[in-house]
């Protein structure tokens, strides 16, 4: 690979990086953090990896897993076993599949 290759790529990454964390310090500015969490603020690159609103606590309502949480199937699994009731295993409704009489 050369080096103008390696360079282009290298800027690209930086500039990734850069940008995902000003979005996250934006979203960080709009919630008005709390003082715990101003630092994120002040220092943004310790936003590098992890989002603004992620507190880290597993139980919290906004980080947690539902499952977990609130004792409750997630969005996507309701919506399997919504699509699972209403069609049979070929995507066809019994009571539509009818068989005329001979």
């Amino acid at each position: 690979m050369s080096d103008t290759d390696a360079k282009l790529k290298h800027s690209k990454r930086i500039h990734d990086d850069e940008t995902a964390i000003s979005r996250q310090v934006k979203i960080a500015k709009q919630h008005k953090m709390d003082p715990a969490w101003s630092k994120d603020v002040r220092e943004p690159h310790r936003l590098a990896k992890k989002h603004a609103m992620d507190c880290g606590n597993p139980k919290c309502m906004m980080c947690g897993n539902p499952r977990k949480t609130f004792k409750e199937l997630t969005i996507q699994e309701k919506r399997f076993y919504q699509d699972d009731e209403h069609h049979s295993y070929h995507g066809v409704d019994a009571e539509d599949s009818e068989v005329p009489n001979t």
